[in-house]
């Protein structure tokens, strides 16, 4: 439990976990509410919205991963954040497993809250379905392990956070691979969105448990890959 309260002091102490938490609450309930009007009907409205939100999770998951090789200033001796890590927490696994952990906890109620608020917003329309919030927390949850996954393998979080950004949030590369071939809806972004959107414009319609099922199987063999690596890499 001291390692995991340590992870959680030091993923709440970072200054982009806090952007990250506002773009998480603010963007949705911004979109939600200017799309209201104009959504008349739609039984998605909210949740469509709650996906693009899922930006804040991604910038969660990279940042706790990479935020252990940003080399420190000369007054805290020029090292990096993992070196000190190692030394309080020798075991990686144990190290990794508290830091996921922290991650998970942090999500999850980052994920609640935003997703309460823009229901409550969808509420006044008349379509609501607070039922579906779990699927909402759970793809937010494995979004940002994802995202921890692939910063382990990079050991750098530029390239994970732009790439993840992008694809969620400018040009979603896997839903127009998705009108090339119908495999591309295993791809772990468009199969954990099914756990809470129903109506979705792809070739296979996957069931809430498989969509969840396929994500939480990529992100368990991404984080089994990363783990990997990070055992065997030097601090």
């Amino acid at each position: 439990m001291r390692a995991y309260r340590a992870e959680l002091r030091k993923l709440t102490s970072l200054p982009s976990v806090w952007v990250a938490v506002a773009v998480g609450v603010l963007l949705p309930a911004a979109l939600t509410f200017l799309n209201a009007r104009a959504a008349s009907g739609n039984v998605d409205l909210g949740f469509q919205e709650l996906a693009f939100g899922v930006v804040g999770a991604i910038i969660l998951g990279v940042v706790a991963v990479s935020s252990e090789y940003t080399t420190e200033g000369e007054n805290a001796g020029g090292g990096r954040q993992i070196t000190t890590s190692l030394t309080v927490v020798p075991s990686r696994r144990r190290l990794l497993s508290t830091k996921l952990a922290a991650v998970g906890t942090v999500v999850a109620a980052l994920a609640t809250v935003s997703s309460t608020i823009t229901l409550v917003i969808v509420e006044a329309q008349g379509v609501s379905d607070f039922g579906r919030l779990p699927g909402v927390v759970l793809y937010w949850v494995l979004t940002a392990l994802l995202a921890s996954g692939l910063t382990l393998l990079a050991r750098n979080g530029i390239l994970p956070l732009t790439v993840l950004i992008l694809n969620t949030s400018v040009v979603t590369v896997t839903y127009l691979l998705a009108k090339l071939t119908p495999l591309a809806v295993f791809f772990p972004d468009l199969a954990g969105f099914r756990m809470f959107v129903e109506r979705v414009d792809l070739p296979v319609q996957l069931a809430p448990v498989t969509g969840g099922l396929v994500m939480t199987a990529w992100v368990a063999a991404l984080l089994a890959a990363g783990f990997l690596v990070f055992r065997g890499r030097d601090a």
